[in-house]
């Protein structure tokens, strides 16, 4: 087995980081390595002068600053692992500093545009696809979950009578967030009906299916989020619906810590950036209606 193997297994078994994570890193890493052989050193040999060295390198490659930070945090969890198997005899990764990030406020719907979204209706299309559509884009907005956290949804995980969802997310942490009345009449359309239609022996306990009955992949689900937006006339994204979600929580009174809770972020300060995007709006609308704005 492999370094990368073993780091593989550590980071899905030990760490329990998601899938994208896992990927990102030891696609990160599998560079690093390469970088090693280039210049005629062993994993053995890392340390922060040749990091850095290698992380200039891709900067001056033109890599982005959140490039460069998913560098440092894959080799940083790398570094740990290594010292941990005893390959080096001290961890260089706590003296390696993550770039800044200038963080883009995140694209949000007005309340008016996920009314629109929401409220439409597929009138050309017939089958078990179109009430999937509606359904995936209602949990989405009512939830805030992530697309992946959908998809690996069970039927279990619903809690219809406590108007509840349970969800894995990231890290393997679960959290319960609430589900309002449309998404769940959505729900009720897709599963005493459309997903039936789509049931078969690999369909299993998943939530949402696939046109081949089994469990509805990430790239199909995002792909109903667009397809539906699109049909409504409403320019926008699958993460945009976590986004707006969170913001139109705060806009109607919710507290910052409750809104953390509902995202599943694990730090207050994933959660801030939306505080900024209810400003923005607050600041727009005293300079509208204001009379001495």
């Amino acid at each position: 087995m492999t370094v990368l193997d073993r780091f593989r297994t550590h980071l899905t078994h030990e760490l329990g980081r998601s899938p994208h994570t896992i990927r990102g890193y030891l696609a990160d890493l599998r560079a690093l390595l390469a970088h090693l052989e280039e210049t005629g050193q062993e994993p053995d040999e890392l340390d922060v002068p040749l990091v850095r060295a290698w992380l200039s390198r891709a900067r001056e490659s033109g890599a982005s600053r959140s490039t460069l930070a998913r560098r440092v945090a894959a080799v940083r969890a790398f570094t740990r692992f290594l010292y941990r198997e005893g390959t080096l005899p001290s961890d260089p990764g706590p003296r390696l500093s993550i770039p800044a990030q200038q963080r883009a406020l995140p694209t949000v719907l007005d309340e008016r545009q996920a009314a629109d979204a929401l409220s439409h209706t597929e009138e050309t299309e017939e089958g078990p696809v179109p009430v999937r559509r509606r359904a995936v884009v209602e949990l989405l907005y009512a939830t805030g979950i992530r697309v992946a956290e959908l998809c690996a949804l069970d039927v279990a995980d619903l809690d219809r009578a406590r108007e509840t969802v349970r969800v894995i997310g990231k890290g393997d942490k679960e959290r319960s967030v609430p589900v309002g009345a449309p998404a769940l009449d959505a729900l009720e359309d897709w599963l005493t009906g459309a997903r039936t239609d789509l049931l078969t022996r690999a369909s299993g306990s998943a939530l949402f299916l696939g046109v081949r009955g089994g469990r509805l992949g990430v790239r199909q689900a995002r792909e109903d989020v667009h397809a539906h937006l699109r049909a409504a006339g409403v320019d926008g994204a699958p993460h945009d619906l976590r986004h707006s979600a969170a913001t139109h929580l705060l806009n109607g009174g919710a507290d910052l810590r409750t809104v953390q809770e509902f995202l599943g972020h694990a730090s207050p300060r994933s959660t801030q950036v939306y505080t900024h995007v209810s400003v923005d709006r607050l600041r727009a609308t005293y300079q509208q209606a204001h009379p001495r704005a």
